[in-house]
């Protein structure tokens, strides 16, 4: 029979055993890369994204401690925190990433960004998943089509899955052949059908009826909002495991 000794001593070696095999932020397991998986975010800098229709990024978006971190005033101009996109586009493929928040948060990750002067902002083309806080985001936490999860003034699901602010969340964004599946957290929050007769009936009843390139790009950036001027001033938001798998 094994004495307490012994035992304490097997549970620290299952313990540090459990640790060297728990994956470390930023990287991919020997599996993912089998599956095709790329890293869109190397956790040491911004390279593979720019602001959009610049150059290079604004100066309030940095990589911090393996995290792309937007820190901002509510005063700051808006090159200084212009959303972020990749360099590269991408047509089918399947995203993950992971956010944190500060309280009252709005933000939110698009795909099908087209880049091009003849659109002024991200979100003019691009169909947005959205970031909001479940507590104090106002008026989008409490408006249906509106809360995290959503797609933003289009499809809202019933139930928020978003965690509390401060905590990490999990957004994953499936798109192949116009099937978009979403999921917040491990759990499908959204499941539709782009580019069809139903989904222009959609957009008809919102605001993006009256913008005349949103999503009608099968082919785009990827990117990431860098917020409204709502909460308060300082790091609003991070970044970090961003993996795309072309489909």
């Amino acid at each position: 029979m094994m004495g307490r000794k012994a035992l304490a001593a097997a549970a620290v070696c299952v313990w540090l055993s459990t640790m060297a095999m728990a994956q470390a932020p930023n990287t991919l397991t020997p599996k993912e890369k089998q599956e095709g998986w790329q890293l869109l975010f190397n956790g040491q800098d911004l390279k593979g994204w720019h602001s959009y229709l610049e150059n290079g990024t604004g100066s309030d978006w940095s990589v911090v401690d393996g995290t792309i971190q937007l820190k901002k005033t509510n005063q700051d101009p808006a090159a200084d925190y212009a959303d972020l996109v990749t360099d590269g586009e991408y047509t089918n493929f399947d995203l993950k990433l992971e956010w944190k928040a500060r309280p009252c948060i709005d933000s939110g990750v698009m795909f099908y960004v087209h880049e091009s002067p003849e659109y002024k902002n991200t979100y003019d083309t691009g169909v947005e998943m959205q970031i909001a806080d479940l507590a104090c985001t106002v008026p989008d936490s409490r408006v249906l089509k509106e809360r995290s999860g959503d797609i933003f003034d289009m499809i809202s699901d019933p139930v928020e899955w978003v965690r509390p602010a401060g905590e990490w969340n999990q957004f994953e964004i499936i798109a192949d052949q116009g099937h978009l599946q979403l999921f917040q957290n491990g759990h499908k929050v959204i499941d539709t059908q782009l580019w069809d007769a139903n989904w222009e009936q959609l957009i008809a009843g919102t605001k993006f009826a009256h913008f005349p390139g949103y999503s009608k790009y099968h082919t785009g950036h990827i990117s990431l909002q860098g917020t409204e001027p709502k909460g308060d001033p300082g790091v609003k938001l991070c970044f970090r495991n961003i993996m795309i798998r072309p489909l």
